[in-house]
């Protein structure tokens, strides 16, 4: 079985930025798409970015421009770099990957799930 593990989070202040990581162990991860999610207090998970098997990648609206994602299919690893953070970025971001082969835009097809690492910008 698979298993993905999130790392990077931490506390930043507005206007900085955070590299966070996935890595991928169990499986290899490489004919998967492989997206990352945020969940903030009160609020329903949402998708970030997502990124596919072929390495065409998807991002949502707030975070366009600011936030990139990448893949290293030969450390099994995906990554989300997160420039210009605001404070409603505050979350926790779950990374997930899924045989998914049409766009990426939500958690439909996700069947791996990392347990998430905390992102909080201070304003």
């Amino acid at each position: 079985q698979g298993q993905l593990a999130e790392s990077g989070g931490g506390l930043v202040q507005a206007g900085g930025s955070l590299r966070l990581s996935c890595a991928g162990s169990g499986r290899t991860f490489d004919t998967y798409a492989m997206a990352w999610f945020r969940q903030a207090p009160g609020k329903e998970r949402e998708f970030v970015a997502g990124i596919s098997w072929t390495s065409t990648t998807y991002y949502a609206y707030s975070v366009k421009d600011r936030f990139t994602i990448s893949r290293d299919n030969a450390k099994n690893a995906v990554y989300l770099q997160m420039n210009s953070l605001k404070p409603e970025d505050t979350a926790v971001y779950y990374c997930a990957a899924g045989l998914v082969f049409g766009p990426l835009t939500s958690a439909t097809g996700m069947n791996y799930w990392g347990q998430g690492t905390q992102v909080t910008v201070s304003s």
